[in-house]
């Protein structure tokens, strides 16, 4: 790179006869090798330089050639020649009769300078050419201004000896080439034997992923039986406990009435442990028969447009008697207006219920809150508590049937609120989720669209 462009020519000469495309060919030959082109490029150029100069001695009488280095847009140093036509070109353009003369060098074209139409082209000179200083561009002037042109037969046998080296390259690569197609023949035949081969064995795998997918698609209705005949049995079991169940409280209420005959302490003790069993009993009955609906899929949502507000101060006032234990508040927050969505307004009462509930069964000193946010279409329905958390590789265990967290603070329960409070939700087109960590609490997440599933 020279730095700036240097506009003083490296060289100048007059194209006005037939015998001057021989030595604008030869003086362009070395100028392209003063400069540092490789020999390649050094007959590219001059390939081209002969043809251009050809074409405008035949359509104008000739023109001025100049020689120069210019900084091109690449930031590289580029030769540049400018031939400016003796008389104006036929519609100031110019196009070279052969097509392969533009592949030749990096540009060619007609520009307008000043009030004259050149034709122009360039080529790139290498990056590991010696630096084009002006102090070297000086020398190169001097240089090449002291070389006296050759006659057309020095050229002519320049010219014969460049087709020979061409000729030559030529076979090399001809020579080279066969080799090439031999080895792509030997390698397609590999290829195609390959192909043959992994044709038998892809074959005989998906022969295999068949009769896997068969079985599966057995064990798949298999299981969807059995799911069903869970699902039937839970629910006869369960409608089949609940008036037995529902008789032995009535009978314990009775045996305690004041107007029935006096219990003594231990038997007062004995019918009220009776009573809590069988309450017990009848709350796991109504989870088992509730859950075998959800599984059944009997229970369809009745979609309405829900305001949150009531449903938020409805469960402010029913659960606001089981927060029991003094260290231990409930707060349920103002949902932001405009509260509404449509959903199912019983469904997602039992959804935040249950866990609003199971917060407080966990939680022995703190507080658990209810709040509502908007965004992006959904709401976020949040259960938070202070309670002992939950570990990270348990979060979607707890989501299972029957199963509870093991630990000091577990209370009564059947593990079967969280698995059905997920179903309902995944009815009403949302998600539950949760968010724990031992020592920090816990946040069960309910994210539903604003208009429904």
């Amino acid at each position: 790179m020279t730095g700036a462009t240097d506009r003083q020519p490296l060289l100048q000469m007059a194209l006005r006869v037939e015998h001057d495309i021989f030595v604008v060919r030869q003086r362009g030959r070395e100028v392209a090798a003063a400069v540092g082109l490789e020999h390649q490029d050094q007959v590219r150029i001059a390939t081209a330089l002969s043809e251009v100069a050809r074409d405008l001695l035949r359509a104008v009488g000739g023109a001025d050639v100049a020689f120069h280095a210019v900084d091109g847009p690449d930031r590289r140093c580029h030769l540049q020649v400018e031939l400016v036509p003796v008389a104006p070109l036929p519609g100031d353009r110019y196009e070279p009769q052969s097509g392969a003369v533009a592949r030749l060098v990096d540009s060619l074209g007609a520009v307008r300078v000043g009030r004259d139409t050149v034709v122009r082209m360039s080529r790139r000179v290498p990056a590991t050419a010696q630096a084009l200083t002006p102090e070297r561009l000086t020398e190169l002037r001097t240089l090449l201004g002291h070389n006296a042109p050759g006659s057309a037969l020095d050229e002519l046998a320049a010219q014969n000896e460049q087709l020979i080296a061409a000729l030559d390259e030529v076979r090399s690569q001809r020579d080279e080439l066969a080799v090439l197609n031999e080895e792509l023949q030997e390698t397609n035949r590999g290829v195609l034997a390959l192909y043959g081969q992994l044709s038998e064995e892809l074959e005989e795998t998906n022969r295999g992923v068949v009769a896997l997918y068969a079985e599966l698609d057995e064990k798949s209705a298999q299981l969807r039986a059995a799911s069903e005949s869970k699902s039937r049995f839970l629910a006869n079991v369960s409608h089949e406990l609940r008036a037995p169940v529902t008789a032995i409280m009535g009978l314990g209420r009775l045996l305690a009435d004041d107007s029935s005959d006096p219990l003594t302490h231990e038997q007062a003790e004995q019918v009220e442990l009776i009573r809590s069993s069988a309450a017990d009993l009848l709350t796991l009955v109504n989870e088992l028969l509730d859950l075998a609906k959800a599984e059944s899929g009997r229970i369809e949502p009745e979609w309405a447009e829900v305001d949150l507000r009531p449903v938020f101060g409805q469960l402010r006032g029913t659960l606001r008697a089981l927060a029991t234990r003094p260290g231990v508040e409930l707060v349920v927050e103002e949902p932001p207006s405009p509260a509404m969505l449509r959903t199912d307004e019983v469904l997602l009462g039992q959804v935040l219920r249950n866990l609003v509930h199971n917060g407080l069964k966990f939680t022995e000193r703190g507080e658990v809150r209810l709040r509502a946010s908007r965004r992006d279409g959904h709401w976020t329905l949040a259960v938070s508590d202070t309670g002992p958390g939950i570990a990270p590789e348990l979060h979607e265990r707890i989501f299972e049937e029957f199963y509870q967290v093991p630990g000091a603070t577990r209370v009564g329960g059947t593990g079967l609120g969280l698995p059905y409070a997920r179903r309902l939700v995944t009815l009403l087109g949302g998600t539950l989720e949760l968010a724990s960590e031992p020592g920090r609490g816990s946040t069960f997440t309910v994210t539903l669209p604003v208009a429904g599933a």
